[in-house]
């Protein structure tokens, strides 16, 4: 299994959305499962039913995050160097294909967001950029077929 990465800001918002499930969701759903209970025979309560479900996955995201934030290594500033590609950088490349530049940010799995292009580790365009410096040219294999891209700054 891969090493899970997730940077600071990443961490940050996992806890907060933690915070978010136990101190108001948690709640919501619980005070909804105690009013469908009082309307009586629970084998035929579609709202005691919906209630449980939505507790289901609440509990389901909560027990995910905690597992996510006690096996992830945390990239802090301090791990981010400038010589060399690594998670937690943002890197502009020049995508020779289409003649243009794009900036990407090089983060582990769980925090990946195409519309904001934050690139996994483990995805293509991420495992090129990987340990390469300013002025390397890497190929990167697609589905759409190989890319090639030279890496202009790395910050």
């Amino acid at each position: 299994m891969a090493e899970l990465f997730i940077t600071a800001e990443g961490k940050a918002e996992k806890e907060e959305r933690l915070r978010f499930l136990k101190n108001v969701k948690r709640p919501e759903v619980l005070e909804k499962l105690k009013i469908a209970r009082d309307f009586g025979d629970l084998s035929e309560n579609s709202e005691y039913d919906a209630a449980k479900k939505e507790q289901s996955i609440v509990e389901t995201e909560i027990s995910s995050i905690e597992e996510t934030l006690r096996k992830a290594t945390i990239i802090t500033e301090d791990k981010v160097t400038m010589d060399t590609v690594g998670v937690g950088n943002f890197v502009t490349v020049y995508d020779s294909d289409f003649k243009e530049e794009d900036t990407y940010k090089v983060v582990g799995i769980i925090e990946s967001d195409p519309d904001k292009n934050y690139v996994s580790n483990e995805s293509p365009i991420g495992m090129a950029l990987l340990d390469k410096r300013v002025g390397d040219e890497v190929t990167v294999e697609t589905p759409g077929g190989s890319v090639k891209m030279k890496i202009l700054k790395i910050f």
